[in-house]
């Protein structure tokens, strides 16, 4: 099965959050209400420093789906 790259998420036991979550590598659930990352795959030291760059690009892209898909809602 495929899936879209972004997912929105909630849960009633944090009613205030609200979850992105990227499916493609590097997998990882971002918390908007407080930006905490959990990150969903096992990185090298060398993927860490990769990422560093390529994390900043892959939040601001989750945080452009939700306002699209908040936008779409309102529509």
């Amino acid at each position: 099965m495929e899936f879209p790259k972004f997912l929105l998420g909630d849960n009633t036991d944090y009613p205030s959050a609200i979850f992105i979550i990227h499916t493609d590598y590097p997998r990882f659930i971002i918390n908007l209400e407080n930006d905490e990352v959990e990150w969903l795959e096992d990185f090298t030291k060398e993927d860490e420093n990769d990422l560093e760059t390529e994390a900043e690009n892959l939040i601001a892209q989750a945080t452009a789906f939700y306002d699209r898909e908040v936008s779409r809602y309102e529509d």
